[in-house]
Protein backbone atom coordinates (compact mmCIF):
# COMPACT_ATOMS: atom_id res chain seq x y z
CA UNK A 1 0.00 0.00 0.00
CA UNK A 2 1.04 3.77 -0.21
CA UNK A 3 2.23 5.80 2.33
CA UNK A 4 0.02 8.85 3.65
CA UNK A 5 1.88 11.93 4.21
CA UNK A 6 -0.96 14.89 5.11
CA UNK A 7 0.12 18.58 4.51
CA UNK A 8 -1.51 22.02 4.27
CA UNK A 9 0.47 22.89 1.04
CA UNK A 10 1.96 21.02 -1.56
CA UNK A 11 4.24 22.82 -3.72
CA UNK A 12 5.28 20.99 -6.47
CA UNK A 13 8.77 21.71 -8.29
CA UNK A 14 11.74 23.31 -6.67
CA UNK A 15 12.70 25.65 -9.40
CA UNK A 16 12.86 29.57 -8.31
CA UNK A 17 8.67 29.55 -8.57
CA UNK A 18 8.42 26.43 -6.14
CA UNK A 19 11.12 27.40 -3.89
CA UNK A 20 9.82 31.36 -3.52
CA UNK A 21 6.01 29.29 -2.87
CA UNK A 22 7.31 27.23 -0.11
CA UNK A 23 9.25 29.68 1.75
CA UNK A 24 5.97 32.51 1.78
CA UNK A 25 3.44 29.56 2.60
CA UNK A 26 5.80 28.15 5.23
CA UNK A 27 7.13 32.09 6.93
CA UNK A 28 3.20 32.43 7.16
CA UNK A 29 2.56 29.74 9.75
CA UNK A 30 1.06 26.60 6.84
CA UNK A 31 2.54 23.23 6.88
CA UNK A 32 4.11 23.16 3.77
CA UNK A 33 5.72 20.02 1.59
CA UNK A 34 7.93 20.91 -1.30
CA UNK A 35 7.92 17.93 -3.75
CA UNK A 36 10.36 17.57 -6.66
CA UNK A 37 12.40 14.97 -8.29
CA UNK A 38 15.91 16.53 -8.29
CA UNK A 39 17.77 15.63 -4.80
CA UNK A 40 18.83 19.59 -4.38
CA UNK A 41 16.10 22.35 -4.58
CA UNK A 42 17.15 25.01 -7.68
CA UNK A 43 15.33 23.43 -10.77
CA UNK A 44 16.57 23.66 -14.02
CA UNK A 45 18.25 27.45 -13.92
CA UNK A 46 19.69 26.84 -9.97
CA UNK A 47 20.99 23.59 -11.01
CA UNK A 48 23.84 22.88 -9.08
CA UNK A 49 25.80 19.45 -7.69
CA UNK A 50 25.15 18.45 -4.01
CA UNK A 51 28.24 19.05 -3.36
CA UNK A 52 29.07 22.52 -5.37
CA UNK A 53 28.18 25.78 -4.38
CA UNK A 54 24.34 26.76 -5.82
CA UNK A 55 24.67 29.88 -8.05
CA UNK A 56 24.89 33.09 -6.21
CA UNK A 57 21.29 34.87 -6.82
CA UNK A 58 19.72 31.24 -5.29
CA UNK A 59 22.13 31.17 -2.21
CA UNK A 60 19.63 34.02 -0.24
CA UNK A 61 16.61 31.59 -1.46
CA UNK A 62 17.89 28.33 -0.58
CA UNK A 63 19.05 29.91 2.90
CA UNK A 64 15.71 30.78 3.40
CA UNK A 65 14.01 27.14 2.11
CA UNK A 66 16.57 25.05 4.86
CA UNK A 67 15.13 28.03 7.26
CA UNK A 68 11.27 28.02 6.71
CA UNK A 69 10.29 24.89 7.80
CA UNK A 70 8.86 23.36 4.62
CA UNK A 71 9.37 19.80 4.60
CA UNK A 72 10.71 17.72 1.11
CA UNK A 73 9.89 14.82 -0.78
CA UNK A 74 11.85 13.50 -3.22
CA UNK A 75 9.92 12.35 -5.94
CA UNK A 76 7.99 12.87 -9.17
CA UNK A 77 4.33 12.94 -9.00
CA UNK A 78 2.49 10.28 -10.60
CA UNK A 79 -0.75 10.88 -10.86
CA UNK A 80 -3.35 12.68 -8.87
CA UNK A 81 -6.69 12.82 -7.82
CA UNK A 82 -8.40 16.75 -7.57
CA UNK A 83 -6.21 19.23 -6.18
CA UNK A 84 -6.23 17.55 -3.17
CA UNK A 85 -4.05 13.77 -3.53
CA UNK A 86 -1.07 13.60 -4.88
CA UNK A 87 0.61 10.57 -5.77
CA UNK A 88 4.01 11.04 -5.76
CA UNK A 89 6.91 7.84 -6.69
CA UNK A 90 10.14 8.63 -4.22
CA UNK A 91 12.53 5.54 -4.99
CA UNK A 92 11.04 2.52 -4.05
CA UNK A 93 8.18 3.70 -2.37
CA UNK A 94 4.79 5.48 -3.19
CA UNK A 95 3.84 8.02 -1.33
CA UNK A 96 -0.08 9.52 -1.27
CA UNK A 97 0.54 13.41 -0.46
CA UNK A 98 -2.98 14.42 1.19
CA UNK A 99 -3.24 18.29 0.93
CA UNK A 100 -6.01 21.59 1.94
CA UNK A 101 -4.24 23.59 -1.11
CA UNK A 102 -1.66 22.66 -3.88
CA UNK A 103 0.86 24.92 -5.65
CA UNK A 104 2.32 23.94 -9.41
CA UNK A 105 5.13 25.25 -10.17
CA UNK A 106 6.14 22.30 -12.75
CA UNK A 107 8.63 25.02 -14.86
CA UNK A 108 9.14 24.45 -18.82
CA UNK A 109 11.17 22.26 -20.81
CA UNK A 110 13.34 23.01 -24.23
CA UNK A 111 11.01 23.24 -27.41
CA UNK A 112 13.02 20.93 -29.88
CA UNK A 113 12.28 21.19 -33.93
CA UNK A 114 13.30 18.92 -35.71
CA UNK A 115 15.96 18.95 -38.47
CA UNK A 116 18.38 16.78 -41.03
CA UNK A 117 20.95 15.11 -38.42
CA UNK A 118 19.23 16.11 -35.63
CA UNK A 119 19.67 12.61 -33.72
CA UNK A 120 23.42 12.59 -34.56
CA UNK A 121 25.32 11.92 -31.27
CA UNK A 122 26.78 15.18 -29.72
CA UNK A 123 23.50 17.31 -31.12
CA UNK A 124 22.49 18.50 -27.61
CA UNK A 125 19.74 20.81 -26.42
CA UNK A 126 21.15 24.21 -25.46
CA UNK A 127 19.79 23.48 -21.83
CA UNK A 128 20.71 19.73 -22.24
CA UNK A 129 24.55 21.41 -22.91
CA UNK A 130 24.06 23.93 -19.71
CA UNK A 131 22.71 20.89 -17.65
CA UNK A 132 25.47 18.62 -19.09
CA UNK A 133 28.27 21.41 -17.80
CA UNK A 134 26.35 21.76 -14.44
CA UNK A 135 26.67 18.05 -13.53
CA UNK A 136 30.67 18.06 -14.71
CA UNK A 137 30.58 17.37 -18.18
CA UNK A 138 33.57 18.85 -19.98
CA UNK A 139 33.17 20.64 -23.04
CA UNK A 140 37.34 22.10 -23.01
CA UNK A 141 38.86 21.89 -26.51
CA UNK A 142 35.60 21.17 -28.36
CA UNK A 143 34.50 23.17 -31.26
CA UNK A 144 30.82 24.17 -30.31
CA UNK A 145 28.19 25.05 -32.49
CA UNK A 146 25.23 27.21 -30.09
CA UNK A 147 21.89 27.92 -32.36
CA UNK A 148 18.54 28.21 -31.97
CA UNK A 149 16.58 31.28 -30.51
CA UNK A 150 16.01 33.08 -27.18
CA UNK A 151 17.82 34.66 -24.07
CA UNK A 152 18.97 31.34 -22.79
CA UNK A 153 21.79 31.45 -25.79
CA UNK A 154 23.74 33.70 -23.90
CA UNK A 155 24.49 32.29 -20.79
CA UNK A 156 24.82 29.15 -22.25
CA UNK A 157 27.88 30.33 -24.35
CA UNK A 158 29.61 32.26 -21.69
CA UNK A 159 29.39 29.12 -19.77
CA UNK A 160 30.74 26.83 -22.47
CA UNK A 161 33.09 29.40 -23.14
CA UNK A 162 34.51 30.09 -19.33
CA UNK A 163 34.35 25.93 -19.79
CA UNK A 164 37.29 26.22 -22.66
CA UNK A 165 34.74 25.33 -25.12
CA UNK A 166 35.65 26.96 -28.39
CA UNK A 167 32.44 28.61 -29.11
CA UNK A 168 32.29 29.14 -33.11
CA UNK A 169 29.43 30.86 -33.58
CA UNK A 170 26.08 32.04 -31.29
CA UNK A 171 23.00 32.01 -34.19
CA UNK A 172 19.92 33.23 -33.04
CA UNK A 173 16.71 32.86 -35.75
CA UNK A 174 15.31 35.86 -34.69
CA UNK A 175 15.78 39.03 -37.16
CA UNK A 176 18.04 41.59 -35.97
CA UNK A 177 15.84 44.59 -35.68
CA UNK A 178 13.63 42.45 -33.28
CA UNK A 179 16.40 41.89 -31.30
CA UNK A 180 17.30 45.29 -31.42
CA UNK A 181 14.41 46.88 -30.66
CA UNK A 182 14.53 44.03 -27.50
CA UNK A 183 17.71 45.26 -26.30
CA UNK A 184 16.53 49.17 -26.63
CA UNK A 185 13.95 47.97 -24.12
CA UNK A 186 16.54 46.51 -21.83
CA UNK A 187 17.63 50.33 -20.84
CA UNK A 188 14.39 50.28 -18.93
CA UNK A 189 15.93 47.72 -16.79
CA UNK A 190 19.45 47.93 -15.98
CA UNK A 191 19.86 45.00 -13.89
CA UNK A 192 18.64 42.66 -16.80
CA UNK A 193 20.80 44.79 -19.28
CA UNK A 194 24.14 44.87 -17.30
CA UNK A 195 23.40 40.76 -16.87
CA UNK A 196 23.48 40.43 -20.84
CA UNK A 197 26.21 42.47 -21.03
CA UNK A 198 28.24 40.35 -18.72
CA UNK A 199 27.23 37.16 -20.36
CA UNK A 200 28.28 38.80 -23.85
CA UNK A 201 31.80 39.62 -22.21
CA UNK A 202 32.50 36.05 -21.55
CA UNK A 203 32.21 34.99 -25.79
CA UNK A 204 33.39 38.32 -26.56
CA UNK A 205 35.75 37.18 -29.36
CA UNK A 206 32.95 34.71 -30.75
CA UNK A 207 30.40 35.92 -33.29
CA UNK A 208 26.44 36.15 -32.16
CA UNK A 209 24.65 36.41 -35.69
CA UNK A 210 20.98 37.41 -35.37
CA UNK A 211 18.65 36.26 -38.32
CA UNK A 212 20.43 33.23 -39.02
CA UNK A 213 19.33 29.37 -38.66
CA UNK A 214 20.20 25.87 -38.87
CA UNK A 215 19.16 24.02 -41.54
CA UNK A 216 20.75 20.53 -40.76
CA UNK A 217 23.51 18.72 -38.88
CA UNK A 218 26.28 16.80 -40.76
CA UNK A 219 28.38 13.88 -40.19
CA UNK A 220 28.53 10.11 -39.97
CA UNK A 221 29.05 8.85 -36.51
CA UNK A 222 28.79 11.88 -34.66
CA UNK A 223 27.55 15.63 -35.95
CA UNK A 224 30.92 17.01 -37.74
CA UNK A 225 29.41 20.44 -39.11
CA UNK A 226 26.45 22.41 -38.57
CA UNK A 227 24.15 23.58 -42.03
CA UNK A 228 23.43 27.27 -41.30
CA UNK A 229 21.60 30.09 -43.68
CA UNK A 230 20.29 33.65 -43.23
CA UNK A 231 17.72 32.76 -46.04
CA UNK A 232 19.83 34.17 -49.00
CA UNK A 233 22.68 31.55 -48.61
CA UNK A 234 23.77 28.86 -46.62
CA UNK A 235 27.45 27.36 -45.85
CA UNK A 236 28.68 24.80 -42.75
CA UNK A 237 30.58 25.68 -39.92
CA UNK A 238 33.18 22.35 -38.31
CA UNK A 239 31.71 21.28 -34.84
CA UNK A 240 32.13 18.60 -32.31
CA UNK A 241 28.82 19.47 -30.53
CA UNK A 242 26.02 21.48 -31.72
CA UNK A 243 23.87 22.80 -29.35
CA UNK A 244 20.61 23.75 -30.35
CA UNK A 245 17.22 24.85 -28.81
CA UNK A 246 13.99 27.00 -29.70
CA UNK A 247 12.74 28.32 -26.54
CA UNK A 248 10.64 26.74 -24.21
CA UNK A 249 7.32 25.19 -23.36
CA UNK A 250 5.94 24.63 -19.89
CA UNK A 251 5.29 21.58 -18.12
CA UNK A 252 1.60 21.57 -18.20
CA UNK A 253 0.82 17.84 -18.05
CA UNK A 254 0.04 17.39 -14.24
CA UNK A 255 -1.86 20.97 -14.38
CA UNK A 256 -3.89 19.80 -16.73
CA UNK A 257 -4.54 16.31 -15.47
CA UNK A 258 -5.97 18.20 -12.57
CA UNK A 259 -8.41 20.29 -14.87
CA UNK A 260 -6.39 23.65 -14.98
CA UNK A 261 -7.98 26.06 -17.67
CA UNK A 262 -5.16 26.25 -20.22
CA UNK A 263 -5.03 29.15 -22.92
CA UNK A 264 -1.70 30.01 -25.00
CA UNK A 265 0.86 27.54 -24.19
CA UNK A 266 0.01 28.10 -20.74
CA UNK A 267 -2.53 27.86 -17.38
CA UNK A 268 -4.96 30.62 -16.90
CA UNK A 269 -4.44 31.93 -13.41
CA UNK A 270 -6.38 34.37 -11.56
CA UNK A 271 -4.97 37.71 -9.79
CA UNK A 272 -3.62 35.57 -6.85
CA UNK A 273 -2.23 33.04 -8.89
CA UNK A 274 -5.04 30.80 -8.81
CA UNK A 275 -6.32 28.34 -11.19
CA UNK A 276 -9.92 27.63 -12.70
CA UNK A 277 -9.68 24.62 -9.95
CA UNK A 278 -10.54 25.18 -6.62
CA UNK A 279 -7.32 25.23 -4.20
CA UNK A 280 -4.95 24.95 -6.85
CA UNK A 281 -2.54 28.17 -7.80
CA UNK A 282 0.04 27.90 -9.91
CA UNK A 283 3.31 29.44 -10.69
CA UNK A 284 6.27 30.22 -12.90
CA UNK A 285 6.65 28.85 -16.66
CA UNK A 286 3.60 26.95 -16.63
CA UNK A 287 1.59 29.94 -16.63
CA UNK A 288 4.20 31.33 -19.60
CA UNK A 289 7.38 31.61 -19.95
CA UNK A 290 8.79 34.32 -18.24
CA UNK A 291 12.47 34.27 -16.79
CA UNK A 292 13.58 34.35 -12.93
CA UNK A 293 12.27 37.44 -11.76
CA UNK A 294 8.66 36.29 -12.31
CA UNK A 295 8.60 33.22 -11.06
CA UNK A 296 9.83 34.40 -7.96
CA UNK A 297 7.36 37.00 -8.02
CA UNK A 298 4.39 34.60 -9.11
CA UNK A 299 5.68 31.93 -6.91
CA UNK A 300 5.63 34.53 -3.42
CA UNK A 301 2.42 35.35 -4.50
CA UNK A 302 0.88 31.83 -4.70
CA UNK A 303 2.35 30.82 -1.66
CA UNK A 304 0.84 33.54 0.46
CA UNK A 305 -2.47 33.27 -1.05
CA UNK A 306 -2.46 29.66 -0.65
CA UNK A 307 -1.53 30.72 3.18
CA UNK A 308 -4.08 32.77 3.28
CA UNK A 309 -2.91 35.81 3.03
CA UNK A 310 -4.17 37.72 0.56
CA UNK A 311 -3.29 41.23 1.33
CA UNK A 312 0.41 40.53 1.15
CA UNK A 313 0.12 38.79 -2.03
CA UNK A 314 -1.78 41.79 -3.51
CA UNK A 315 1.05 43.93 -2.59
CA UNK A 316 3.24 42.25 -4.88
CA UNK A 317 1.18 42.10 -7.89
CA UNK A 318 2.15 45.47 -9.60
CA UNK A 319 6.00 44.09 -9.26
CA UNK A 320 5.02 40.75 -10.99
CA UNK A 321 2.80 42.64 -13.84
CA UNK A 322 5.44 44.62 -14.96
CA UNK A 323 7.57 41.32 -14.95
CA UNK A 324 4.68 39.92 -17.31
CA UNK A 325 5.19 42.81 -19.48
CA UNK A 326 9.08 42.02 -19.63
CA UNK A 327 7.57 38.47 -20.64
CA UNK A 328 5.16 39.65 -23.87
CA UNK A 329 8.62 41.52 -24.75
CA UNK A 330 10.55 38.59 -24.66
CA UNK A 331 7.79 36.58 -26.57
CA UNK A 332 7.56 39.02 -29.52
CA UNK A 333 11.29 39.34 -29.68
CA UNK A 334 12.07 35.69 -29.92
CA UNK A 335 9.08 34.31 -31.87
CA UNK A 336 9.78 31.34 -34.29
CA UNK A 337 9.91 32.36 -37.76
CA UNK A 338 7.98 30.14 -40.50
CA UNK A 339 10.95 29.22 -42.25
CA UNK A 340 11.60 26.67 -39.59
CA UNK A 341 8.49 24.20 -40.10
CA UNK A 342 10.42 23.71 -43.64
CA UNK A 343 13.24 22.42 -41.90
CA UNK A 344 12.80 18.67 -41.57
CA UNK A 345 12.42 16.31 -44.73
CA UNK A 346 10.67 13.99 -45.51
CA UNK A 347 13.17 11.26 -43.79
CA UNK A 348 13.67 12.99 -41.03
CA UNK A 349 12.59 12.19 -37.62
CA UNK A 350 10.15 13.71 -35.45
CA UNK A 351 9.33 10.95 -33.11
CA UNK A 352 12.33 9.81 -32.01
CA UNK A 353 11.12 7.28 -29.30
CA UNK A 354 9.01 5.82 -32.29
CA UNK A 355 10.73 5.95 -34.88
CA UNK A 356 8.33 8.31 -36.80
CA UNK A 357 9.55 10.27 -39.75
CA UNK A 358 7.47 13.46 -41.20
CA UNK A 359 6.66 11.69 -44.18
CA UNK A 360 4.45 9.42 -42.14
CA UNK A 361 2.63 12.16 -41.01
CA UNK A 362 -0.77 14.16 -42.63
CA UNK A 363 -1.34 17.91 -41.99
CA UNK A 364 -5.04 17.01 -41.85
CA UNK A 365 -4.92 14.66 -39.27
CA UNK A 366 -5.20 15.57 -35.26
CA UNK A 367 -2.42 14.47 -32.74
CA UNK A 368 -4.62 11.83 -31.77
CA UNK A 369 -4.84 10.45 -35.91
CA UNK A 370 -1.20 10.61 -35.50
CA UNK A 371 -1.24 8.53 -32.49
CA UNK A 372 -3.26 6.28 -33.45
CA UNK A 373 -2.31 6.10 -37.22
CA UNK A 374 1.78 6.47 -36.66
CA UNK A 375 2.12 5.80 -32.60
CA UNK A 376 3.73 9.17 -32.36
CA UNK A 377 3.59 10.23 -28.97
CA UNK A 378 2.87 7.25 -27.51
CA UNK A 379 7.11 6.40 -26.81
CA UNK A 380 8.93 7.05 -23.41
CA UNK A 381 8.70 10.72 -23.46
CA UNK A 382 5.12 11.01 -23.70
CA UNK A 383 5.46 13.67 -26.27
CA UNK A 384 6.86 16.28 -24.08
CA UNK A 385 9.85 16.32 -27.15
CA UNK A 386 7.57 15.68 -29.79
CA UNK A 387 4.47 17.28 -29.31
CA UNK A 388 5.70 20.78 -29.07
CA UNK A 389 7.55 20.08 -32.48
CA UNK A 390 4.71 18.86 -33.66
CA UNK A 391 2.53 21.51 -32.59
CA UNK A 392 4.13 24.00 -34.33
CA UNK A 393 4.82 22.19 -37.37
CA UNK A 394 1.21 21.42 -37.65
CA UNK A 395 -0.71 23.32 -35.55
CA UNK A 396 -1.94 20.17 -33.52
CA UNK A 397 -3.30 20.78 -29.89
CA UNK A 398 -2.14 18.03 -26.93
CA UNK A 399 -4.39 14.94 -27.15
CA UNK A 400 -4.56 14.38 -23.99
CA UNK A 401 -2.63 13.30 -20.52
CA UNK A 402 -3.14 9.98 -18.68
CA UNK A 403 -1.16 8.68 -15.53
CA UNK A 404 1.15 7.92 -14.99
CA UNK A 405 2.64 11.57 -16.10
CA UNK A 406 6.52 9.69 -15.05
CA UNK A 407 7.81 6.41 -15.84
CA UNK A 408 6.52 4.05 -12.82
CA UNK A 409 7.51 0.84 -11.84
CA UNK A 410 4.92 -2.02 -12.11
CA UNK A 411 5.86 -2.52 -8.22
CA UNK A 412 4.76 1.17 -7.35
CA UNK A 413 1.38 0.94 -9.30
CA UNK A 414 0.53 -2.56 -7.56
CA UNK A 415 1.25 -0.42 -4.29
CA UNK A 416 -1.87 1.96 -5.60
CA UNK A 417 -4.02 -0.75 -5.23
Amino acid sequence: MAERLETGIAVVGAGPAGIAAACRAAEAGARVVLIDEAPVAGGQVWRHRPASPPPRAARPWLERLAACGAGRLTGSVVDAEGAHSLHVAEDERLVRVECERVVLATGARERFLPFPGWTLPNVLGVGGAQALLKAGASFRGRRVVIAGSGPLLLPVAASLARAGARVGLVAEQAPWPAVARFASRLLLRPAKLLQAIGYRSRFATTRYRCGVWLTAARGAAQVEAAELTDGRRRWTLDCDVLAAGFGLVANLELPVLLGCRVAAGGVVVHDDQATSVTDAFCAGEPTGIGGVDLALLEGQIAGLAAAGRSSEAKALAPRRDRERAFARDLAEAFALRPELRRLPAAETLVCRCEDVALGRLRPEWSARQAKLYTRAGMGPCQGRVCGPALEFLFGWERDSVRPPLMPLALSDLEARR
